[in-house]
């Protein structure tokens, strides 16, 4: 069955569940991403709260950038390459913070 004859098959319906499961699909690990995301933040206050040093996230790389303010932006795009699924007003305070 070539590519064709089966988009000919196919039904609105049809092409709107496959979207819609997609999105789902897509939607799920969009959330088990915040979910872990939220749990590490909440893991490090723990941590903190009972005085366990944390590693810095911040790379090397990251912290040479940060200290040149004409190149804290690119410092900042840097830090949330390195760190998918940071946001941006945490990664902007964890280089200010470092820089």
């Amino acid at each position: 069955m070539t590519m064709t004859t089966l988009l000919t098959v196919l039904e609105f319906g049809d092409y709107a569940a496959i979207v819609i499961t997609f999105a789902g699909g897509v939607s799920f690990l969009a959330r088990q991403q915040l979910d872990v995301h939220r749990l590490e933040r909440k893991l490090d206050a723990l941590l903190q709260h009972h005085g366990v040093p944390l590693p810095s996230r911040v790379s090397p790389e990251v912290q040479s950038l940060a200290k040149d303010p004409a190149k804290k932006i690119a410092a900042i795009k840097l830090h949330r390459k390195q760190n998918p699924g940071l946001g941006l007003a945490e990664a902007k305070a964890e280089v200010e913070e470092c820089g």
